[in-house]
């Protein structure tokens, strides 16, 4: 019957036109099924906050996507306004990965709404993470030294406790890697190998990291510096420096006149190298508090904040960091 059918529809349309129908019937179920293997393929939608952190996952997806970056430039976590192509984006993801509400306080009601159509990783709340707890008051004494052999043992308790700034520790980087494979691995498991070799490759880079810090920020050890916002707790005591106060209470804060004064009389009596500001705060207070004293005003960029996205940011910033403190702290800066 069928055979017959074929033939009278060769004799009514001729060899090219059952060849053209043909294609018309087959064509569709192939498009369908290239579409089905390329969504297998296709990598995850993927949304991370701040800098250091999307350096981090744009190593784990090395060779697989590229993240998207929701906090450019210079702008800080701390005060950050959601713009529509951001929330577009974070409407749209796969996965998120954030810092905390310590740092991106904007974030928690957006990502409430993606009600569980992403999946999203809080890296405060990984118990691999190790996390110091925020330091109160603007001057302290010099770091513990048990916690410079291992940094928070005990996690801090909980929201409005912990310090954010947990990259600046780069085992914690390394734990964020591990973390970040396997979370990805679990969403698109047809790129599992590709985030596993990347995570090996980059763990031994951040191993080599370290070794190159601590080396570098040999010379600054023991000379007394101040900050401008206490976002360096995780650096300094991992590489064992001595930061003796902050002037700015939090990021967002402008230091009162009592602390200003506070901060002065350590700065004299301890005759502390340098105050470091930060690319994204006026350093107009710091200048008043140091005139007439031998230290030395310099910058440190936390976050990254003129560094182009991508895998390579997180060692250049923490390679500034280092060669910022070194500079200062040895009299290269004014």
């Amino acid at each position: 019957m069928h055979n017959f059918i074929l033939r009278v529809g060769v004799a009514l349309m001729g060899r090219r036109g059952l060849a053209s129908l043909l294609l018309a019937l087959i064509l569709p179920v192939a498009s369908l099924a290239s579409e089905q293997a390329m969504a297998a393929e296709s990598p995850p939608r993927v949304v991370v906050s701040v800098l250091p952190l999307h350096s981090l996952i744009a190593g784990v997806m090395a060779g697989v996507g590229e993240p998207v970056l929701l906090i450019d430039g210079a702008a800080s976590p701390h005060a950050y306004a959601l713009r529509p192509s951001a929330a577009r984006a974070l409407a749209a993801a796969d996965a998120v990965f954030w810092i905390g509400p310590e740092l991106e306080s904007f974030l928690p009601k957006p990502l409430d709404s993606l009600a569980g159509s992403a999946r999203v990783v809080t890296v405060l709340d990984q118990p691999d993470i190790a996390v110091l707890p925020v330091r109160v008051g603007g001057a302290w004494g010099e770091p513990d030294e048990h916690a410079r052999e291992e940094v928070a043992k005990e996690p801090a308790a909980g929201p409005g406790t912990r310090d954010p700034h947990v990259w600046l520790d780069p085992r914690n980087a390394r734990r964020i890697l591990a973390i970040a494979g396997a979370a990805l691995s679990e969403i698109d498991p047809s790129h599992a190998a590709a985030y596993h070799g990347n995570v090996l490759r980059l763990d031994a880079e951040l191993a080599d990291l370290e070794t190159e810090l601590a080396g570098k920020l040999a010379p600054a050890r023991g000379v007394p510096f101040i900050v401008f916002h206490d976002a360096y707790h995780y650096f300094e005591t991992r590489f064992g420096l001595t930061t003796i106060g902050a002037f700015a209470a939090s990021a967002g804060t402008a230091p009162g006149a009592r602390r200003i004064a506070e901060l002065r009389a350590r700065l004299v009596a301890t005759g502390a190298a340098c105050v470091f500001v930060e690319p994204q705060f006026e350093p107009a207070v710091v200048k008043a508090a140091v005139a007439g004293t031998n230290a030395r005003i310099a910058v440190l960029d936390p976050i990254g904040a003129g560094l182009p996205a991508g895998e390579a940011a997180y060692g250049r910033l923490m390679r500034d960091l280092a060669g910022s403190l070194v500079s200062c702290l040895s009299g290269g800066a004014r």
